[in-house]
Parts: structure tokens; sequence; C-alpha cells
């Protein structure tokens, strides 16, 4: 609105207040910008294309703005900065404030912050998980075993939720798998499905595909799952944080809400990835284990190498490379990536079936007869789409500048450098990466190929090399 409106003067509205909106009965909360123009007349606001809709308005229609009631569970998250523990109460009142839009981003940059660097006790990530599950939907299923995974990330690459999703799919088994966009990662599993199929999809579409062919491979944000959670994740993006104990609570609750029953998480620790250390690691599986017991989940953590990437592709269309490749038996698909898939799913399969014949070879087995790729391409047409994923139109290569043995291997630097180069947004960007640890390279083999959608954004990722000099270690 014009700071000089009537509005504006009388209730004493200044730039960036929170708002109050209401038309039709409906109502949103939103920040005030102000101009200084003749862009509006004194008595017209300009709305957001979101906010039009929500209030299902059209222009020309009239509106009332409010002061925003005070945010009583403010109060709770300055209590745990002072070290109050919250109560499930408070944690509930805080979430169904986030997900109505009482928080600011400053106020959920609070709320992230004070639950950081493992400031919650294992009862408190226990009633984190359940309120974000209380304010959200839940999905039903008349199946005695639903199964899902998911990998606490921080390895560039790794993508083995599809692969997962079609060996468990293929072995009829049902699989539900909602996944999020990337956090701080160049890529998370559904930015890299889009690159392939249709991963909007509603509660129906999610039905329909599950009940057609056992598994479906969307993205979570659509369907308000965990709601709470994808407005907590945006804010986390921007601030570079995961926090453990709202890691736990985040991957927990939308596992509920998906209806799964059975669920594995991979943890990879390494130097450079999210978890660094095996304590740390056996700290988390128990905070994941406990935690989902209260919630009716049976789960099982793995503890996998993280000193270096899985598969060759790092960003949205090169991960769906590796994926392809892998379905389809190619010769030269990633091994690591192969192997890793068969054996989560082979673990999935051990929890459900354990008399039955050894996971891990019933999952090779489905894969290697090609029941996988079929399942894999059935969900995707299910889904509405089977797209091939492309190149970048520029690259550039990094050649290795001595002979020798590759000792080290910066997960962070090469992940940032996928991201520098594009990825997530841009979907074809990111890097392949060649530079296995303990291979032996020759002077001037290439170790890297960055792959970018503009000229500007792949001289970003060059410069960047320039300031890493260590990202891979030859000895």
């Amino acid at each position: 609105m014009r700071s000089d409106c009537h509005v504006c003067t009388s209730e004493g509205f200044k730039a960036l207040t929170r708002v109050e909106v209401k038309a039709n009965g409906n109502s949103i909360i939103a920040t005030l910008n102000v101009v200084e123009s003749e862009l509006l007349d004194h008595n017209e606001a300009g709305l957001s294309n979101e906010a039009f809709k929500r209030l299902e308005i059209n222009n020309g229609d009239v509106i009332s703005i409010h002061h925003l009631k005070p945010v009583e569970s403010i109060a709770f998250v300055r209590g745990k900065m002072f070290g109050k523990p919250f109560t499930e109460a408070q944690l509930l009142s805080i979430m169904q404030d986030i997900v109505a839009g009482r928080y600011s981003n400053i106020e959920l940059a609070a709320f992230i912050t004070t639950c950081a660097d493992s400031s919650l006790s294992l009862d408190e990530i226990i009633m984190l998980t359940k309120a974000m599950i209380n304010v959200g939907q839940k999905l039903v299923w008349d199946k005695d075993i639903v199964l899902d995974k998911h990998c606490i990330g921080g390895l560039p690459g790794n993508r083995t939720t599809p692969i997962v999703v079609s060996i468990i799919a293929a072995a009829g088994y049902t699989i539900p798998k909602t996944s999020s966009r990337a956090i701080t990662s160049p890529a998370g599993t559904a930015d890299t499905m889009e690159v392939i199929t249709d991963v909007n999809l509603d509660l129906a579409q999610i039905r329909k595909t599950v009940t057609k062919e056992n598994g479906c491979l969307a993205w979570g944000g659509a369907i308000k799952l965990s709601p709470a959670d994808d407005v907590i994740i945006s804010v986390e993006k921007a601030l570079d944080i995961d926090s453990e104990g709202q890691m736990v609570a985040s991957v927990l609750s939308k596992k509920a809400a998906a209806g799964a029953t059975h669920v594995i998480i991979d943890i990879p620790v390494g130097e450079t990835a999210k978890v660094r250390t095996k304590d740390d690691a056996e700290r988390l599986s128990n905070h994941f284990r406990l935690a989902g017991q209260t919630i009716g989940l049976q789960i099982k953590t793995i503890i996998t190498d993280g000193t270096q990437p899985i598969g060759k592709g790092i960003g949205p269309s090169l991960e769906a490379m590796d994926i392809l490749d892998v379905l389809r038996n190619n010769p030269h698909a990633p091994h690591d990536l192969r192997d890793k898939s068969v054996a989560i799913a082979g673990a999935l399969l051990d929890m459900i079936e354990p008399n039955g014949m050894n996971g891990t070879k019933k999952a090779s087995a489905i894969l290697i007869s090609g029941q996988a790729y079929k399942k894999f391409e059935a969900i995707c047409k299910a889904q509405g789409a089977f797209k091939e994923p492309r190149y970048a139109p520029y690259f550039y290569e990094v050649l290795s500048p001595v002979g020798g043995i590759v000792t080290n291997i910066n997960n962070r630097q090469l992940a940032k450098l996928a991201k520098l180069a594009g990825a997530p947004i841009s979907p074809t960007a990111g890097v392949q990466f060649f530079a296995s640890l303990n291979k032996t390279v020759k002077q001037g083999e290439v170790l890297l190929k960055i792959w970018a959608e503009t000229t500007g954004e792949l001289e970003y990722a060059k410069e960047y090399l320039n300031t890493v000099p260590q990202m891979i270690t030859i000895e």
C-alpha cells in the first residue's frame, strides 16, 4: 500500500508490518510493503497472485487489513532460548501457528536456530514429531505393511530412492514414496525425479498411482502431509541449517503421515558428510529408532560410507541419468549406486521377510531381470510422463594436475561447486565425478566435468575452483 494512504496513516502501519488481510470470509497473514509513488491510489492495495488465490478475490474487490494479534507461542521459543524445555502443548501451538502463517521469517529463523546444535532432548524430538503429524494430513492404506526409506543427506549424488522404490514395488510391496526438494544439497529426490516425470501429485493422484503400480515418487510438499515442516525447510534452506532434532522430527513425521509401517534410514558418515563420526551416527540412529517406536513405526537404520559421492552425477539431470543407467543394467552404470540401492532394498525386504530368501539376493535378481526398470517406467507414466534427462549446453573439464592416487574428497565443496553451476534450480546443471577414492589417475585425466545452462554460471563455478585446491587430493 501507499505509505501515506488512510489505512497506513490511521493504523500506524510501516514497511514489513505483519498484518491480517480478510475478504469473502477468508483471511491470510501478510507482510506489508509500502510504496511512495503513484503506482497505487490512496484507496488501493496490491496483492501477490498467491494472495488473490487464497482470498478467492478478483481485481477490484474490497479487502480489509487488520493488525495481527500477538503470536503467543513465540514466548515458548524465547523460553527455550533461555534453557526452558518445550512441552507437548507448546510445540503443538508453535506448529499450528507456523502452518497458519503467523510466524514471520525472522520468527521462524529464531525457532530453527534455537532448536539447532543438538539442543532438543529425545522427549522434545518425539513431541515435535507428533506435533508435526497432528497439524497435517495423513494417508491411510488398506495394507498391513507399507514400506519407506530415507537418507539423511549430506552426500553428493546418492540417489538410491528411485531404484529402491522400483525394486520394492516390483516385488509386490506398497511403497508410496514422498520426497523433499533440496534443502542444502544440489538436488533432492523430488528435483531429480521431476526431470523424468511429474512429481506435483495431489492425494488422489498418489492413491491412483500406488493402487495401480504399488509405489510412487512424488514431491511431499504438494500434498501437505507435514505442512509445518515444509515451511520450516524453506527457512532452513536459506540459513543452510539442517539440525539433528528437527531432521529426526521432519523425517519421521512425513513417514508416519505417508502411512508407512516399516522404514529404512540411511545415515552416511564421513569427515565432509552431514554426520562426521560413527558416535554421532549411533546417537542419531538411536533417536530415529526410539522416536519411531513412539509413533508406531518400525525403524531400521544403516550406517553407510559417506567419504565420497555415490554415483557419477551431482545435480538433478545428471543424477537421473545414473538412475536410468542402473535400472537399465547398462555396463557403464555406477556400481556404487547400484550396490547401495540393492543393499537398501534388500534390508527392507529382510525386515518384512525374515524367513524368506536373502533380501539382497532377491533385490539384485529383480534389478537384473529388468523388472525394476519396467516398474519404474510404469510408475513414471502413471504419474503423467516419462522423459529422458538431458545435458546442459555448456561444460568444463577439470583435469588432474599430477598423476597419483586419489586419497581424499571434500563432499561439501563438491556439492557447493554443483550448486554454483546452477543446480538444482537449473536442472541440467551440476557436476559429473570421475575421481573415486583410491583410484589411480594420470596427469591430464578428467577428474570432474562441470555442466551449466549459462556461460555466467559456468564461469562462477570455475572461479570457485580456484579457491579450493584440495577439493580432490591426489598423492
